[in-house]
């Protein structure tokens, strides 16, 4: 008692050491990741600000860029000299050398060009002046930049002094090409399908994005722009444009958004922040990607610290919890103490009172009064009502002499989870109440059902199968279930339960986990069981003789038709037969010392032993069995010294005149038909034909030796009657006893004269 009380002790001041610790540490960390999601995100609006700014400036020079590249082409357009290629079909070459001339200024003048063209769809020349690449009068069909052409014809693709990130091949032979961004400047009034003249100004695309790639400090991380049809331009590759099929997702996130902003994604696998702008003039965003550990390393450093700090916290809060716990937990564990101790007190001895106050019930040991039964089942905490409709259930545990045997310790705790089984699966359809009827058998009492439709037979007997089943999977254990039909009269409650538990003794003829409706087992005989003692007379020569399946036959007989009357009469059947089957091994012990692996001291069992009559069968069968071993090893093995004994016997009695074969077969204690034949299979005669020849030889030595008359000597050898001694003599020896005395003396006197 007083180690379980220390284990309670120390349970509960665990219990309120660990209930501080954790507080602690739910503070502790609760705080710390408070303060880090906090930092995280002051660290990400900083950086966030940051890449708004320089993509913002960045904006600005693109769109200050455009507005430039929009006056050079106004600027081209009011040029004399470069309008006369726009216009005329046909101008002279001085014109031409003039206007490009002009162009030429244009492009050493503004450093970021790379090219300008002109065109004028009456004329089969593009007029180009490049920094690299094709230069002058160019036919169309013998141009490097076809793409330019596509873009003519589809001019309302685009959005007018709208960059347009283009590629243009600059050397056919060594494949070199430039980065650049397109401005369209055209004429097509009048014309809705294709442009009057057009002036293309080719700006190269790394004046564009010289801001677009590192921050400015030189920290890592990349720049993205997205033009005004949803396209990826990239600021660290020389070549605008490129799909990229895994930013999709992000390109769609932030072309939903209308407003600048910033979100933590993936971008090639790593964690980064990714900040974008509202879209600009040229409906342009631009779109910054920065690692997340980059943004949030200063918060790392600012983390570990925090962490090194709680870790202090946590020790201090560790010393000092084990310290009040040691203090606060000793009046409450004097308190928690008495109040187990009462709880437990309280709850046993009211489930004791309960389960003996039903037990007593069912078994008629308590006065039944109705009008005070309701009283004492609510002072007892029952709430069950005898008064409307119920049923006795009863589970028998199969097989319950090995399980007991093997669980005896925890016997009641395994009746227990039975019950509580029982209880949980019905308790869905009925008002339940169980009982502990000790040894193997327990009990549930079901009130009125819930529904009418549960108060069909078949779903009785569904809910009692789902018992069985779960009893088997959780407990492997096996149950027989007993029931009883529904009564609603509280007086008649004892006699239900006897005729369910006498319902659930048939088990013997259903089997284990059988269930057993008392309603169709409990039938009245229609005639009085007799005894067949003729049967049995044949059954026990059968086997004293070793015909086993006479044996067999005579035995099923005599149960069958004890099976077709009330229980009781059957068990009384199998009782009166193992006694018989007792003495029959009995005898056999004592005239063979025969050695059973079925004792007789064991072999006589309460009827407990058999649940079922198939384990019956199987214990005469087995008996039987061994009993047909034991002759038929007997026979083989002893046949000789049976022969032995016979001889003997013979020799010794041969004066009795009362010797024959059935005398030595009851001295042997033995059947004389069995007796006989064994001797005549083993000496090749039979037994009255030995008992002759050791007669004529002993009534041949008195002839010889004695002076006896015939007459004695035929009574001395056994046979009462002289003149059958005579005729057996003859028979043997070929002469009556008178004439071989005769004989025998005159031989000896010859032969004396002779000596003489």
């Amino acid at each position: 008692m007083a180690v379980a009380r220390t284990g309670e002790n120390r349970s509960l001041y665990t219990k309120l050491f660990l209930g501080i610790v954790l507080c602690t540490v739910v503070t502790l960390t609760l705080t710390s990741t408070i303060l880090l999601v906090f930092f995280n995100r002051i660290a990400l609006g900083q950086v966030y600000r940051s890449d708004l700014a320089t993509l913002t400036q960045t904006s600005r020079e693109v769109v200050g860029m455009t507005d430039s590249a929009q006056s050079l082409s106004f600027q081209i357009y009011r040029n004399l000299n470069v309008s006369k290629l726009m216009f005329y079909s046909d101008p002279n070459i001085y014109d031409v050398v003039a206007a490009m001339a002009e162009l030429q200024n244009y492009l050493l003048s503004m450093t970021y060009i790379e090219s300008i063209y002109v065109y004028n769809p009456k004329s089969e020349y593009m007029y180009i002046s490049a920094n690299q690449g094709q230069n002058g009068m160019i036919e169309t069909n013998q141009m490097l930049d076809k793409e330019i052409l596509q873009l003519l014809s589809h001019y309302k693709d685009y959005k007018p002094f709208t960059p347009i990130p283009r590629t243009l091949l600059v050397d056919a032979e060594s494949g070199k090409q430039e980065a650049v961004y397109s401005y369209l400047c055209y004429d097509a009034i009048g014309a809705p399908k294709v442009v009057n003249s057009a002036v293309i100004v080719n700006i190269k695309a790394q004046w564009i994005n010289k801001d677009i790639g590192n921050h400015a400090d030189g920290s890592v991380g990349k720049s993205f722009i997205i033009d005004n049809r949803g396209r990826l331009l990239s600021g660290d590759e020389p070549v605008p444009g490129t799909s990229r099929e895994d930013s999709l997702p992000i390109l769609q996130r932030i072309v939903a958004d209308s407003d600048s902003g910033y979100f933590v994604d993936k971008v090639n696998g790593e964690k980064s922040l990714i900040s974008y702008t509202e879209p600009d003039p040229l409906e342009w965003r631009y779109v910054r990607s920065t690692p997340y550990a980059l943004v949030t390393r200063e918060v790392q450093g600012i983390q570990r610290t925090t962490i090194g700090i709680a870790a202090i916290i946590l020790a201090a809060g560790l010393l000092l919890s084990w310290y009040l716990s040691r203090r606060l937990y000793v009046p409450i564990d004097r308190m928690a103490n008495r109040m187990k101790m009462l709880e437990v007190e309280k709850r046993n001895s009211l489930y004791t009172i309960r389960q003996d106050f039903l037990r007593n019930l069912m078994l008629g040991r308590e006065a039944i009064n109705p009008k005070t039964l309701r009283e004492r089942l609510a002072a007892f905490g029952i709430g069950f009502d005898f008064n409307q409709e119920y049923r006795l259930v009863l589970l028998k545990i199969d097989r319950f002499k090995q399980f007991a045997e093997s669980r005896e310790s925890d016997l009641r705790v395994y009746k227990y989870a039975i019950l509580n089984i029982g209880s949980e699966l019905a308790s869905q359809a009925y008002p339940i109440e169980t009982i502990d009827l000790e040894g193997d058998s327990a009990l549930l009492l079901l009130g009125c059902p819930f529904s009418p439709e549960q108060a069909d037979e078949i779903y009785l007997q569904s809910l009692l199968a789902q018992i069985q089943k779960a009893v088997e999977e959780h407990l492997r254990i096996g149950v027989t279930i007993a029931y009883s039909e529904p009564d609603n009269q509280v007086l008649h409650l004892h006699a239900v339960f006897k005729k369910v538990k006498e319902a659930s003794q048939y088990r013997m003829l259903k089997g284990h986990r059988s269930i057993i409706r008392a309603q169709d087992v409990l039938v009245a005989p229609t005639k009085d069981y007799a005894y067949p003692e003729e049967r049995e007379k044949k059954l026990i020569e059968a086997m004293m003789s070793g015909k086993l399946e006479e044996a067999r036959v005579q035995y099923e007989q005599i149960v069958g038709e004890a099976s077709r009357y009330p229980i009781v009469v059957l068990q009384s059947v199998i009782s009166h037969l193992i006694l018989k089957l007792v003495s029959i091994m009995r005898i056999m012990q004592r005239n063979h010392s025969f050695e059973f692996d079925h004792s007789p001291e064991w072999a006589m069992p309460a009827m407990e032993r058999f649940e079922t009559l198939e384990e019956v069968n199987d214990f005469f069968h087995g008996v039987m069995g061994e009993i047909q071993e034991k002759l038929v090893e007997k026979r083989s093995m002893r046949h000789e010294d049976l022969i032995k004994r016979i001889n003997e016997l013979i020799a010794r009695h041969y004066s009795n005149p009362n010797l024959s074969l059935n005398w030595v077969a009851e001295e042997l204690d033995m059947s004389p038909s069995y007796v006989g034949r064994i001797y005549k299979q083993i000496a090749f005669k039979a037994i009255v034909d030995a008992i002759n020849t050791v007669r004529m030889e002993r009534s041949l030595e008195l002839l010889q030796q004695t002076h006896y008359s015939v007459a004695e000597i035929a009574e001395r050898t056994g046979f009462t009657n002289s003149s059958y001694f005579y005729r057996m003599f003859k028979k043997h020896y070929g002469l009556t006893p008178t004439d071989y005395r005769k004989n025998a003396g005159d031989e000896d006197g010859g032969t004396d004269g002779e000596a003489l």
